[in-house]
């Protein structure tokens, strides 16, 4: 699969995790994807820059790039993250223009910055059984972004 620069459709539900470490979010995206037939297509992930995540992306996602600046460039795949970047605020502003409250974004991008890999479904008809999914797996934190629009 290609890797997408398109952004996410904003008008489509958002379901966020952070995983632990590579290696459960590698276990969750396979169950997403297998188990519970999520498409690819709707799945992003971002973490701290590292070889294994870039060759995991690379076999799930067809490829990843960096995004940000400096220390706080992460490795992105998948629609979640525009092909220009973060907005000035980071994965916050981010995740506040993806429907969620302000102390969320705060919250994910702090378990981003300490290592964990966040994991991202776009889903209207499937938002709860991807949280679900991300809560079996070990997703800390795990929402649905339902705020889009009410802020």
């Amino acid at each position: 699969m290609a890797v997408s620069s398109a952004s996410v459709d904003t008008n489509t539900l958002l379901t966020v995790g952070v995983f632990a470490d590579l290696a459960t979010a590698r276990t969750a995206v396979n169950a997403l994807l297998t188990t519970h037939r999520f498409a690819a297509s709707t799945l992003s992930a971002m973490a701290n820059d590292d070889p294994a995540l870039e060759a995991w992306m690379a076999e799930v996602f067809g490829g990843s790039r960096t995004a940000g600046a400096g220390a706080a460039a992460l490795r992105v795949a998948g629609p979640l993250v525009p092909g220009t970047g973060f907005p000035g605020d980071g994965v916050d502003g981010l995740m506040r223009a993806s429907g969620f409250q302000s102390h969320d974004g705060r919250i994910f991008a702090r378990l981003v910055e300490r290592g964990g890999v966040l994991v991202a479904v776009s889903s209207d008809a499937r938002a709860a059984d991807a949280l679900s999914v991300m809560h079996a797996y070990g997703g800390g934190n795990a929402a649905i972004g339902a705020w889009q629009g009410r802020l």
